[in-house]
């Protein structure tokens, strides 16, 4: 990718516009760049630039404690929790849940044990002595794959529907929280009529309309091909694949790379382990019961746990740019009060506790 699909305000800084003051302060405007009926977006590499001058400016790194979390309980005597990592006892006052989609790619069951089939996201490595690739896949992902390869090599594009253009992921009003509350949260926490009106609003699977004159001119060239089918079955020969398709032909190439998206982060083994642990609720299709003005998960017993959700885990009450930056600015300003809160009520029981003591001694 060259650019990023969201606006040049959606940054991991909490100043709206402090891209764009970066960009100016570097001479770097030139890398936000225009869109037709829609705001600028910054080129990738402005985008990560700033991110390293966001991190490095407030520290972040001496924050950072690399570990994989396997299990988390509660500290009833401290009101906290424990987290059980690979290496060693975590405990804290609080801990936010932000696993964005776990780690877990949808993969076809047609592609599973097939020889020279890869997930895009999965460790995939283009091959150099490739001379045809099949992409398989119709969002965004798929086509800047297809229109980066197709740069050195002859590419099919491969989607069970006809390419769908939309410029962001939902629509703009759902970046709003005033919105989410007016569409989302007339429905209860974790019910079917959320899961469905965020299926619905979220443009999944969808290609940005810049990229039609990309394709147009890949297209002319003959080093990309769109093709429109369903595939039935792959197999692995003499070093390349073969796909048969349910029109009844075949595509044969070098390699096939899946951009099929991610599984559910609903049912995600950790998700499930924690829930279990810690009895909290659950909704539709395993979505996490949240308080919706602070994103704490609620427990099937109506105690407070202070356990808090954010990312594709948060569809539920965040809505469709829940695993976008927009989304993770909603909920960091919603956990990041609720944890002052509760910190600053903490400390007041503890203050009233040593009253108590003075006052019985």
């Amino acid at each position: 990718m060259n650019s990023l699909r969201s606006t040049f305000v959606h940054h991991i800084g909490i100043e709206p516009f402090g891209l764009e003051s970066f960009a100016k302060a570097n001479g770097r405007e030139d890398e936000l760049v225009p869109t037709v009926n829609y705001p600028a977006r910054p080129s990738l590499d402005l985008f990560l630039d700033h991110s390293d001058y966001v991190i490095e400016r407030n520290d972040l790194e001496s924050l950072h404690y690399q570990a994989a979390v396997e299990e988390i309980h509660e500290r009833p005597e401290t009101q906290g929790l424990r987290l059980e990592t690979t290496a060693g006892p975590v405990e804290t006052d609080s801990c936010v849940i932000a696993i964005g989609h776990g780690g877990r790619y949808r993969c076809p069951d047609w592609a599973t044990n097939v020889d020279g089939i890869d997930h895009v996201w999965n460790g995939f490595t283009p091959d150099p002595d490739a001379d045809r690739t099949i992409v398989v896949g119709g969002g965004i992902t798929a086509a800047q794959l297809a229109c980066h390869l197709s740069e050195t090599q002859q590419v099919v594009l491969l989607s069970r529907h006809p390419l769908r253009w939309e410029v962001s992921e939902a629509a703009p009003p759902w970046i709003n929280w005033s919105y989410v509350q007016d569409e989302l949260h007339v429905h209860p926490p974790g019910s079917r009529d959320r899961f469905e009106g965020i299926r619905e609003a979220r443009n999944t699977a969808t290609v940005p309309p810049y990229f039609y004159a990309e394709f147009e001119k890949r297209e002319a060239d003959g080093t990309l091909t769109l093709t429109q089918e369903a595939v039935e079955s792959a197999t692995a020969r003499d070093g390349r694949i073969q796909l048969s398709l349910d029109c009844g032909l075949q595509l044969i190439g070098d390699q096939v790379v899946l951009a099929t998206g991610f599984e559910s982060v609903f049912d995600h083994p950790f998700v499930e382990r924690v829930a279990d642990t810690l009895d909290l609720e659950r909704g539709y299709r395993g979505m996490p019961v949240l308080d919706d003005g602070t994103l704490a998960w609620q427990t099937d017993t109506d105690r407070s746990v202070p356990l808090y959700v954010t990312g594709a885990l948060a569809l539920g009450t965040v809505g469709p740019y829940a695993s976008n930056i927009p989304g993770a600015w909603r909920a960091g300003d919603r956990i990041s009060a609720a944890i002052r809160r509760r910190h600053r009520s903490t400390s007041d029981e503890t203050s009233k506790e040593g009253r108590r003591s003075e006052v019985a001694h």
